[in-house]
């Protein structure tokens, strides 16, 4: 039965993928009489003093270059007005963070300055109506040539459908969760997208753990990663049901 409802994993994820813990958008929040913004350069170099892998988020600029940026608007992170892919790459570039001196920067950027040091989870955004596949591309050439390891994952299954056909060479993940926030509250949601990805790992919302699902998904040989760990409950559970955290705060301890 676990057969038909599961994918075959015909491409097990890499060794490294389940060996870390994971600084969620960097290793952000206040650091002495400042702010370190997520997703920021400071908060990748801080992450990789502490031994921490980085999972962080890419959407796109106008310009079609691969930012690391979570929110679709810039107001939260910036204070600015308007839509985040509707600044070119030196606008954004331009745009300082909140509360602090760093500005946004590209998927280039960041590999440069992580340079294979610790492996990066990249998380691809997606929303209804998105070329998402465009970004995939963005995403797949920033890579060519990194020989750090990565891995990128996204909760829309096209993104990992997308790697699987067009850069088998980059692992790609799943990303999930049950609540009202998601796409994948009913069972047959969570089944149609794994179907969809057929990924070689899952990233799966810790406030679900454990179910029955992601038992069984670990036992069909699918790692496990979990997001966000912020709490030592959390990490607690996190430790009990998952392989790899991506957590912040007090769920790093």
């Amino acid at each position: 039965m676990r057969s038909l409802r599961f994918p075959r994993l015909d491409r097990p994820a890499p060794d490294w993928l389940t060996r870390w813990t994971y600084a969620h958008r960097g290793l952000h929040g206040a650091r002495g009489d400042g702010l370190v913004p997520e997703n920021s350069l400071e908060g990748a170099r801080l992450a990789i003093a502490a031994g921490l892998g980085i999972e962080c988020d890419i959407q796109r600029s106008r310009d079609d270059y691969p930012m690391v940026f979570h929110d679709w608007d810039l107001a939260r992170l910036t204070g600015e007005e308007g839509e985040t892919e509707s600044r070119t790459k030196d606008e954004l570039q331009q745009l300082t963070y909140a509360g602090s001196d760093e500005h946004p920067a590209t998927l280039a950027k960041l590999l440069e300055l992580v340079a294979g040091r610790v492996p990066l989870l990249i998380e691809i955004k997606s929303k209804a109506g998105y070329d998402v596949a465009r970004s995939c591309k963005l995403a797949a050439d920033g890579l060519r040539g990194y020989s750090g390891p990565c891995a990128v994952m996204s909760f829309d299954p096209r993104v990992a459908r997308w790697f699987r056909r067009n850069s088998p060479q980059t692992p790609c993940g799943l990303v999930m969760r049950e609540d009202e926030h998601g796409h994948t509250r009913r069972a047959w949601q969570r089944y149609a997208a794994l179907w969809i990805a057929r990924p070689q790992f899952l990233a799966y919302h810790i406030l679900a753990l454990p179910n029955a699902f992601t038992q069984g998904l670990r036992r069909a040989g699918y790692p496990l990663l979990t997001w966000t760990v912020n709490s030592p409950e959390l990490r607690d559970r996190a430790l009990a049901h998952a392989d790899a955290l991506i957590a912040e705060g007090a769920g790093l301890a």
